[in-house]
């Protein structure tokens, strides 16, 4: 999704500017700690918020563009993840 935002808006179609950069790498560090691990639920579901007020304001707005954009790009991963997020999510505890 950082990839599709940065390529509209930033003009890189291969790598990703610095800024888009600094915040996969960011993302990618939250996921690797994410006390759910596999069993990890949409973000919008999590009762974890892990994102700093600012990268989560920076996420927001790559997700909101990014978002309708994934069926074009990559239809089988957006579909996973809607069905994911439709999901009635139990009350699930971090595992150690």
């Amino acid at each position: 999704m950082i990839r599709i935002y940065c390529a509209a808006k930033h003009g890189k179609s291969k790598a990703l500017c610095a800024g888009c950069s600094l915040l996969n790498e960011y993302a990618m560090n939250r996921l690797e700690r994410c006390t759910f691990g596999e069993d990890k639920p949409t973000c919008q579901k999590c009762p974890i918020h892990c994102y700093k007020p600012d990268m989560k304001l920076r996420m927001q707005e790559v997700m909101r563009y990014s978002g309708p954009r994934m069926m074009f790009h990559s239809p089988m991963l957006a579909i996973a993840h809607l069905v994911k997020g439709m999901k009635t999510s139990k009350k699930k505890t971090p595992s150690k």
